[in-house]
């Protein structure tokens, strides 16, 4: 009987070492010197957890930490993910790296006004992205923005998400937009600010861009639209040269120098603040604007204040040409001039 008692206890007292030992490692500095990234598909036992993160080098012993686990009741609370493990991380460390279900997160800019076939590029390149891009979406219906997504993410739900997004944004912006405005869908909305945003680069500008159009959409005048043009060559894609004379001229469905109103389709995918200004364009009676060599647009209500901008910003160009100082006068806040007439004239 002693000697049972005697086994009892010493099996105890082994046991207590092994508890204490393994809560000592538990929380023990491990051995990975650099930070490291595990990969946690669905579906994966508490063992092969282990064995995975021994043979990362992020933990010293695979079964102490699966044995930990089961004792502290964690197992089942593991998550699949990819996660970013810091340089020593102890197993409770890492424990609680894996029960949060914080992944890595990932990230996808689209920029505002590149088409749907740039993005569906984008996307369809991303390594880390799933499966099949699927078909191109229909111009202009994705928002630009900054996309983060976890590992195990499709390129079709990524896309999705851009389509969604914008549908959101519009549904959200809508109901306020101005009253009088020469558009009544969402879609005529969004073919207007495609072009809103092909034409600046300066948020600041795009209210006061959209008010041209629309001045000019209401009076009937020709939105006269660089970018229009080339879309209608190049679906987008840069030209590479300056735009002929026989290509102003030249009729295809998107020219705006040669259609009246707007585009049958958008010529890009518009960012937030050109949404947002065709909705709620500047009060202005401006129907003309031209570059002013420093990134912005001079503005002018009349053909002859117009004329006039027009010239300074050629000679802007020659002084650029000839390397003096391109400095834009006062007044100036303009990139490109809208009007053929002035093409002919002075081009």
């Amino acid at each position: 009987m002693r000697a049972v008692l005697t086994s009892v206890a010493v099996l105890a007292l082994l046991a207590a070492g092994a508890a204490g030992w393994a809560l000592l490692s538990w929380n023990a500095p491990g051995p990975g010197s650099n930070p490291g990234v595990i990969l946690i598909q669905p579906g994966t036992r508490t063992h092969a957890i282990a064995t995975q993160l021994e043979d990362a080098g992020l933990v010293r012993r695979g079964l102490v930490f699966e044995f930990d686990l089961r004792l502290k009741k964690l197992a089942s609370r593991l998550k699949a993910g990819e996660y970013a493990i810091p340089p020593r991380a102890s197993m409770a460390e890492i424990a609680a790296i894996l029960e949060s279900g914080k992944s890595i997160q990932h990230k996808l800019t689209a920029a505002e006004g590149l088409t749907s076939d740039m993005i569906w590029k984008l996307v369809a390149a991303d390594e880390v992205l799933l499966g099949d891009a699927g078909p191109v979406p229909e111009e202009g219906t994705l928002l630009p923005e900054t996309y983060l997504f976890t590992r195990g993410t499709t390129r079709k739900e990524l896309l999705a998400r851009m389509a969604k997004a914008q549908s959101d944004y519009l549904a959200r912006i809508w109901p306020g937009r101005a009253t009088g405005l020469p558009y009544t869908t969402l879609r005529e909305a969004v073919v207007l600010a495609s072009i809103v945003e092909k034409e600046t680069a300066l948020a600041q500008e795009r209210p006061h861009i959209a008010a041209v159009f629309v001045n000019r959409l209401k009076a009937g005048i020709r939105l006269q639209s660089d970018p229009t043009i080339i879309y209608g060559i190049t679906k987008g894609y840069p030209l590479g040269r300056a735009i002929k004379e026989s290509e102003i001229t030249g009729a295809t469905p998107y020219n705006t120098y040669v259609i009246t109103g707007l585009p049958p389709a958008p010529i890009a995918n518009p960012g937030k603040e050109a949404l947002a200004a065709v909705l709620k364009p500047d009060a202005s009676s401006d129907l003309y604007f031209v570059a002013n060599g420093t990134g912005g647009h001079v503005f002018a209500a009349t053909i002859a204040e117009h004329a006039r901008n027009v010239i300074a910003w050629r000679v802007l160009q020659k002084l650029k040409d000839k390397g003096g100082v391109l400095a834009a006068p006062p007044a100036v806040k303009g990139q490109k001039h809208t009007g053929i007439a002035l093409r002919k004239s002075l081009g």
